[in-house]
């Protein structure tokens, strides 16, 4: 499953549309989702930003072994998106740590 998180652009073809950050994680806990692309700004901060599934998903690979799906920003804010790159970086290293620590 491919989820678009966004309250305004129109969601590409083959994707799951999601308003909240609490639609995608409930999604992600399906182990199903292979691939997510997240916008910031949402339109209600309070009911959340793209920046708290990635929050989320850096929690639970660090501290559950969570796979992470492929994820992608498409956020406008330009300061959000470095942000959100920021933790899918580290994302990436905690997943690509916990593949070396199989190995050993």
């Amino acid at each position: 499953m491919k989820i678009y998180l966004d309250d305004e652009r129109d969601t590409p073809n083959g994707w799951f549309r999601a308003y909240w950050p609490d639609e995608v994680i409930e999604l992600l806990k399906t182990g199903t989702v292979t691939e997510i692309s997240l916008d910031h700004d949402l339109g209600d901060d309070d009911r959340g930003t793209g920046y708290d599934v990635i929050l989320w998903i850096e929690e639970a690979v660090a501290l559950r072994g969570f796979q992470p799906p492929k994820i992608k920003i498409h956020s406008a804010n330009s300061s959000a998106r470095e942000k959100m790159e920021a933790g899918v970086r580290s994302i990436r290293r905690l997943a690509d740590d916990r593949g070396k620590a199989k190995d050993i």
